[in-house]
């Protein structure tokens, strides 16, 4: 298989609308309240590995745009997501990010719940009536285990299942046996005082690689392709230059780089990036796959967050790789935040007059069409008044 055979067969239109999203939309506190409803909480979301919580009582905790989230393995070594949220008064059941537990004890009043979410017990029981201990377990999350990355999501909406999302990929993907990767660190995370959006604009395109990020210019040079939105997915592919390589890191890397013996040999020398609309990357290399996302906090302050996985059987040449290689993607990560923020400072300036988009940048329009399509207030060019934006957006959709 080559290169061109696994690009899918996406064009670029003509005439086509390069000003990208309105300068308003990067900072209205009202249509952020959309946002964390129509995307963040209606489309799945990623939240780690199988391999974060491999034993029975792991768990992780998660807090998406104001709601709590609970990922916990059973006792029959299933996985469960939950609401943080004890059904007596609402305190977090779990306030660690990350541990392990026999059962799930609130910390406020002491209500006791077994791994699978159901109600075990309660302190002072002759105080209240009889309890259906069913009815008063946690809420439960809608899960999705696929290639070993456990997604949820909130609410009910059109969106089909990870699996079919993802299908176009599957294939490709499962060269790298994810599923039976385990840790190379622990979830990170970080705040940038940006809107989400300029984070995933800058992310979405490659016209800047060769100018703001000389580790991977090196690295890949000319061979770089993005392909746009489509159907809630993406893809962008680089396969490494023949050149040996100026940066010392990548110099190395190309030098230690040892793919694992069942990743095919059309895949030895690339990185893939696969995305889900509307915030996360699946990124994948010889050595390792990870995801990285963003979530709003503010209308100026996004949670940058993702986590690394390895081979299980890892040697000593793709351990060195490895730790090359995430170099390079921490040399980028800092770059990019700085791209980000003159991006999104520019939103405030009178001098602004919108994007003028490349066709390079076309990954960046098409992922502003599916955020039109879900939130179509975004297409009006001048700001709502107040909290208008809500009225208008519910009649802009029922006119679709």
């Amino acid at each position: 298989m080559s290169i061109e055979e696994i690009k899918r067969d996406l064009t670029i239109p003509e005439n086509w609308d390069r000003s990208g999203l309105p300068s308003w939309t990067y900072h209205n506190k009202y249509l952020l309240k959309i946002e964390e409803e129509e995307l963040f909480h209606k489309h799945w979301q990623l939240i780690c590995h199988q391999s974060d919580i491999s034993n029975i009582g792991d768990f992780i905790t998660f807090d998406i745009c104001k709601e709590r989230i609970l990922i916990v393995r059973d006792k029959e070594k299933k996985i469960n997501a939950f609401y943080n949220l004890c059904r007596h008064r609402g305190s977090r059941v779990i306030q660690d990010k990350k541990g392990s537990c026999n059962a799930i004890v609130c910390p406020f009043h002491g209500w006791v719940y077994n791994l699978d979410g159901s109600l075990r017990g309660v302190s002072k029981p002759s105080s209240f009536p009889s309890l259906d201990k069913k009815k008063f377990g946690l809420k439960k999350v809608e899960c999705e285990i696929w290639k070993g990355f456990v997604f949820i999501r909130l609410g009910k909406g059109p969106q089909p299942t990870v699996k079919t999302l993802l299908a176009p990929f599957s294939k490709e993907l499962s060269y790298y046996k994810i599923e039976e990767m385990v840790p190379a660190s622990k979830i990170w995370s970080q705040y940038s005082d940006v809107n989400w959006k300029s984070v995933r604009d800058v992310d979405n395109e490659g016209y800047h690689v060769a100018m703001a990020h000389p580790s991977l210019q090196d690295l890949y040079g000319k061979n770089y392709f993005d392909e746009p939105f489509v159907n809630g997915i993406c893809k962008t592919h680089a396969s490494f230059s023949g050149k040996g390589g100026r940066n010392w890191s990548v110099k190395n890397y190309k030098k230690f780089s040892t793919p694992a013996p069942h990743i095919p040999k059309f895949l030895h020398k690339s990185w893939n990036y696969f995305g889900l609309f509307p915030n996360a990357v699946i990124a994948v290399t010889p050595e390792s796959v990870q995801f990285y996302q963003e979530f709003p906090i503010s209308t100026d302050k996004t949670l940058l967050r993702g986590g690394i996985y390895r081979h299980k059987k890892e040697n000593r040449k793709q351990k060195v790789a490895r730790y090359l290689s995430n170099r390079i993607d921490n040399h980028t990560v800092e770059e990019d935040i700085q791209l980000t923020i003159w991006s999104n400072e520019s939103m405030q300036s009178k001098a602004f007059d919108g994007f003028y988009l490349s066709d390079l940048e076309y990954g960046v329009r098409s992922h502003h069409d599916h955020l039109r399509q879900v939130i179509p207030i975004l297409n009006s060019k001048e700001e709502p008044k107040g909290n208008s934006i809500f009225e208008l957006n519910k009649k802009m959709i029922n006119s679709n």
